[in-house]
């Protein structure tokens, strides 16, 4: 990697992995003398002399960036809004109900990767561009497929995660390039706002709707987002912009930063939550009104419409910008005097979500007013995770390895949170109705204790931001360090090789050696 790989044969002082870095006790591999403590935080003028973009544009970039955002969580959850419709149409079961989003979410979590070390290395602009171009192609087509091919229903949901894997790696890592400090928080939260809001509204009218607005989005994704050098805002002025490393390089940083990795566990547990309750919350309140006696039951041939559907998506919608802001509020504010604040806060939100979705459970047989009380409690504590967790992977992780970074969270909180959990969920409460009679108190109560699960995840993703917490400041402050040129990384072991070195021997970079 940078730094050691240029060294002459036999001229290494002692090993990098022996050597701190001056002034900063027990941070390995450092070359060069610290010249500051903390980074600057360039000013509104020095913002705009670095990335070229007026502050006016920066935030225009931030608006179309954040109205792609929306479209994608509207299309991913719009099977939610019509679930029932879809089963009577296609003639399925919940098991087969919770495929429709695995496979998709199995796509996305497939491709991540693969944008996420092309975004590290070529123009992302033009890789969004493309990728929103086939996915709105696809939702259209996804609109219009006959009830008796629901394999060509689950195709199409897959090749959707194509649009999408390309979008999400990237654009955070723009928003990053443009702006720092309490300024790069805010933009964030502005950007996962998109989610709740597109979460919240499923139905059937945005099947229609969105491939119109994909074909605006790339549109204004060519006309308005300009592509900001990378780390840029980060570095000293005289510092050398950073070069990419090889993607197994990449890798290894990442297995080896307890802060990725442990908040990536804990983004999971919220991905498990949020993808079982956007597929399953309105059939399961639907079901609870039933058992109520509130509502007729859903017969083969009728229409299984309810209000239970807008009403969750307002809820959602409603307690995701609350949730946002919130955290994002409250973790600015204490950062100032615990640097610790982001996955304390995170670890709050979640661990605070568990009790409250268990009650929204336990209390629907009894009242939907009190279940959809504790719904809102839970939710609003749930979604503050959302921007606080993508602003520490990205002052945890240098800018040439963000995109790579964010498809593997990508990867990791979606095979374990919710490429599964819609499918698992459906699969339990399936198992569940086969002990007992046929009945619709059976179907209700099943899915019940099926849901119940992701109160238990929840409190599990909570310890892993606790965990989080004890790793954030030393992991931070190596990656300033680095993007300052003050920290360079030792080659990996199986590139060097061990040579005699002043009395004892030494690992030294094979490309090193003069033959």
């Amino acid at each position: 990697m940078a730094g050691s790989d240029t060294a002459p044969f036999l001229s290494q002082a002692d090993d990098p992995d022996d050597g701190p870095v001056p002034g900063n006790p027990g941070l390995p591999g450092s070359m060069g003398n610290p010249k500051s403590e903390e980074p600057e935080v360039p000013d509104q003028e020095g913002l705009q002399r670095i990335t070229g973009l007026s502050p006016g544009h920066s935030a225009l970039i931030v608006a179309v960036l954040c109205y792609i955002n929306l479209l994608n969580y509207m299309d991913r959850f719009t099977v939610a809004g019509v679930l029932p419709d879809i089963e009577q149409f296609f003639n399925i079961g919940d098991s087969s109900s919770g495929l429709i989003q695995t496979v998709f979410i199995s796509s996305y979590m497939v491709l991540a990767p693969v944008f996420g070390y092309l975004g590290d290395r070529y123009n992302r602009k033009y890789l969004m561009c493309g990728g929103i171009a086939f996915w709105s192609l696809v939702t259209l087509g996804s609109s219009f497929i006959p009830g008796e091919h629901f394999w060509l229903l689950l195709l199409t949901r897959g090749l959707v995660g194509v649009g999408e894997a390309s979008y999400s790696t990237i654009a955070p890592t723009l928003i990053a390039d443009l702006f720092v400090a309490d300024q790069r928080s805010r933009m964030l939260s502005i950007f996962y706002f998109a989610i709740p809001v597109g979460l919240g509204p499923g139905g059937r009218q945005k099947g229609l709707v969105t491939p119109g607005l994909g074909v605006v989005a790339v549109l204004l994704l060519f006309l308005v987002v300009r592509e900001p050098p990378r780390g840029a805002v980060e570095r000293h002025s005289d510092s050398p912009p950073l070069n990419p490393t090889s993607w197994w390089a990449d890798l290894r940083a990442l297995a080896r930063n307890p802060s990725f990795v442990l908040s990536s566990l804990g983004f999971t547990a919220v991905a498990f939550v949020t993808g079982s309750l956007a597929l399953w919350a309105p059939a399961f309140l639907l079901r609870s009104r039933v058992v109520l006696g509130e509502t007729p039951p859903c017969l083969p041939g009728d229409s299984c419409s309810s209000s239970d559907s807008l009403i969750f998506g307002l809820i959602t919608c409603l307690t995701g910008v609350l949730g946002v802001g919130l955290g994002v509020e409250i973790s600015r504010r204490l950062r100032h005097s615990n640097p610790r604040a982001d996955p304390l806060v995170c670890a709050a939100g979640l661990l605070g979500s568990a009790p409250f979705l268990f009650l929204s459970l336990a209390c629907a047989r009894g009242s939907i007013v009190a279940t959809y009380i504790f719904i809102f409690i839970g939710e609003t504590l749930l979604s503050m995770n959302w921007a606080i967790v993508a602003d520490i992977l990205l002052y945890v992780v240098i800018p040439t390895r963000r995109s790579t970074a964010e498809a593997f969270q990508i990867v990791l909180s979606h095979l374990l949170g919710d490429a599964g959990s819609p499918y698992l969920i459906g699969l339990i409460s399936d198992r569940l109705r086969r002990n007992w009679p046929p009945s619709f108190l059976s179907e209700f109560r099943a899915l019940q204790f099926s849901l119940m699960l992701c109160a238990f995840v929840g409190a599990l993703g909570g310890a892993a931001f606790l965990g989080t917490a004890i790793f954030i400041e030393g992991d931070r402050r190596r990656a300033q360090l680095h993007v300052q040129g003050l920290l360079h990384e030792a080659g990996p072991t199986d590139d060097q090789i061990v040579v005699p070195q002043r009395g004892r021997s030494t690992r030294v970079p094979v490309a090193s050696v003069l033959i």
